[in-house]
């Protein structure tokens, strides 16, 4: 049951809230009245029987498909999560909605929908909730960009509603997941394994379902909703097929059943402070560059000031601390074999690097719901103390240079290095960089370019992790810079910089480097810059035409036309 008194405390009253609250204050319009007897018989027809009408409606928004494994199971989790709901006393409709496998997708023009799904998604929700006037809902997700969506659609709705994580798969044989496909198929093109090799490694990576195993994207973003208040404390460390998994389900129905009795809705979970603890979390996991882009889009639906140079402030005090792929050793299944990551932010809150006053959909503080967890166990080394940290500040690392006057965002643990100066290679899309690396013809010493892979460029900003694996593959990964108006999957590691801003379609800086120029990547620094002058810059900008590309329709021209910039989140709402 929810705390009011903690929600209370410390916190200013609006009007609205001295009210008691309307368990029933958007599903009364559609159900209540002589007038809306057709809608009841409507509702009739899918199993509602009197007494629901007089209940809190909660939307069940699953994310369940078969494109991926991700997903796979997240049908049984929306049941359960209905059945959590119906039992405190709500009435739980179940409702789907689409997603895209970043996994196989990766490398192909199908790449391009990923973050489209983004947008995609959270206007479906939207579109749900808000039509079939449900008085708050669970959303559950499982992959890259329906968790962002999801979180982006409950700050935008702001109805009471809880965030479920599917879960995280298992490791395959020899401790495989998805990233050792990708660079078993760069240790190929180097002569490094059989094809014999690459098929074993296919056929042992995936053994069911779950997200991707590492620190990677799904995995990070789980940890920064949790740590954003608003999923139940663990829903981000549990493996997707296991009892804690389902009663987590169980618990989070009947948690927004409260959240609508007690109106507690995600406006008063969403502060400034919140983000400020998911990018800490973020950072002290070593998670990926995509919470950037993620947070940033879920800040500016909430409408919370959220900047590139806060991940900069916030990352100058923050350590890694733990030791998980892509970079480092471990599978997110190990971190939850040793109390997941609410020890961790145990730890983080009593360094004072978290906010603990925080309010989340328990109804209780940050703080209040990590009072009982216990420490990590004493031989362990997933991850380290705070005085004993892998890097003593973030690995997400914005810079700013005459290249990415906007910025730009690498991932940069420290064991490829600080600084890195080579010479351009120029590729205006990500198969032909691709190409190109698993031909042999990218060196030591070069750094990869691949423009016009941006937001709008793409269109759809694609991922890198094709190219990346291929680099760390053909052991160039430290060795061989990367930069993109792109992005990068959570699983790419090595040194690379993505989301340029500006990017190269609009006639950013990156569109106008040429073949053998000098750029100089410095992570202390924070900076990016080519070793051309403005004036041959100038030069070559007045002579810039933007590339021909393939005749765009449907929702590739919509996004491309309504999406910002990187560096505002990518996002196609104008709020």
């Amino acid at each position: 049951m929810l705390d009011l008194r903690l929600f209370f405390r410390g916190r200013s009253m609006s009007s609205d809230r001295r009210r008691p609250a309307d368990p029933r204050a958007h599903s009364s319009v559609v159900v209540d009245g002589v007038s809306q007897a057709p809608s009841r018989a409507m509702l009739r027809a899918v199993g509602f029987t009197e007494a629901d009408f007089t209940k809190s409606q909660i939307g069940i928004a699953s994310t369940w498909s078969m494109v991926t494994p991700c997903n796979m199971h997240i049908d049984r989790l929306a049941r359960e999560a209905a059945a959590g709901a119906d039992a405190a006393g709500g009435k739980a409709v179940l409702f789907n909605t689409i997603t895209v496998s970043d996994g196989i997708s990766m490398g192909t023009p199908g790449m391009r929908y990923s973050l489209v799904s983004r947008e995609v998604i959270a206007d479906s929700i939207e579109t749900v909730v808000a039509g079939e006037g449900f008085d708050g809902f669970v959303a559950i997700g499982g992959c890259d960009k329906n968790m962002p969506a999801c979180v982006m659609a409950m700050a935008r709705l702001n109805r009471p509603s809880v965030f479920v994580y599917g879960g995280t798969i298992q490791p395959g044989k020899e401790r495989r997941d998805i990233v050792s496909v990708f660079e078993a198929v760069g240790a190929v093109a180097a002569g490094k394994l059989s094809e014999a090799g690459l098929l074993e490694v296919e056929r042992t990576a995936i053994p069911g379902p779950g997200s991707c195993g590492g620190m990677y994207t799904a995995n990070t973003m789980a940890s920064a909703i949790e740590a954003l208040g608003l999923s139940l404390p663990n829903s981000s460390a549990q493996d997707a097929i296991s009892a804690s998994k389902i009663e987590d389900c169980r618990r989070a129905g009947a948690a927004v059943v409260d959240l609508v009795r007690s109106g507690i809705r995600p406006s008063d979970i969403l502060s400034r402070e919140a983000f400020e603890n998911a990018i800490t979390v973020v950072i002290a996991l070593g998670g990926s560059t995509n919470a950037v882009l993620h947070l940033l889009a879920a800040a500016r639906e909430a409408r919370v000031a959220l900047t590139l140079d806060d991940f900069t402030r916030i990352g100058a005090r923050v350590p890694v601390l733990a030791d998980l792929r892509p970079s480092g050793r471990y599978a997110m299944s190990e971190l939850i074999a040793i109390g997941g990551i609410q020890p961790l932010m145990k730890t983080l809150l009593h360094a004072g690097l978290l906010h603990g006053a925080c309010l989340t959909v328990t109804g209780r503080t940050l703080a209040d719901n990590l009072a009982a967890v216990e420490p990590y166990p004493a031989k362990q080394d997933i991850v380290r103390s705070i005085d004993q940290p892998l890097k003593k500040d973030s690995h997400l690392i914005v810079l700013y240079g005459n290249l990415a006057p906007e910025g730009a965002v690498a991932k940069i643990t420290g064991k490829e290095g600080l600084r890195f100066r080579g010479s351009a290679r120029v590729f205006g899309s990500e198969e032909d960089a691709q190409a190109a690396i698993l031909a042999g013809k990218v060196t030591a010493g070069d750094v990869v370019v691949i423009r016009y892979e941006g937001p709008k460029g793409g269109p759809g900003m694609r991922e890198m992790l094709s190219p990346t694996s291929a680099i760390m593959g053909r052991g160039l990964g430290d060795k061989v810079a990367l930069i993109t108006d792109g992005r990068f999957s959570g699983g790419s590691h090595g040194f690379v910089v993505g989301h340029v801003t500006p990017e190269a379609a609009v006639g950013g800086p990156l569109a106008l480097v040429e073949e053998g120029d000098t750029i100089t990547i410095d992570a202390q620094a924070r900076t990016i810059d080519i070793d051309v002058s403005e004036e041959a810059m100038s030069n070559r900008r007045r002579a810039w035409q933007p590339p021909a590309k393939d005749t765009l329709s449907g929702v590739l021209t919509k996004y491309a036309r309504l999406v910002s910039s990187a560096s505002e989140g990518a996002v196609t709402t104008g709020t």
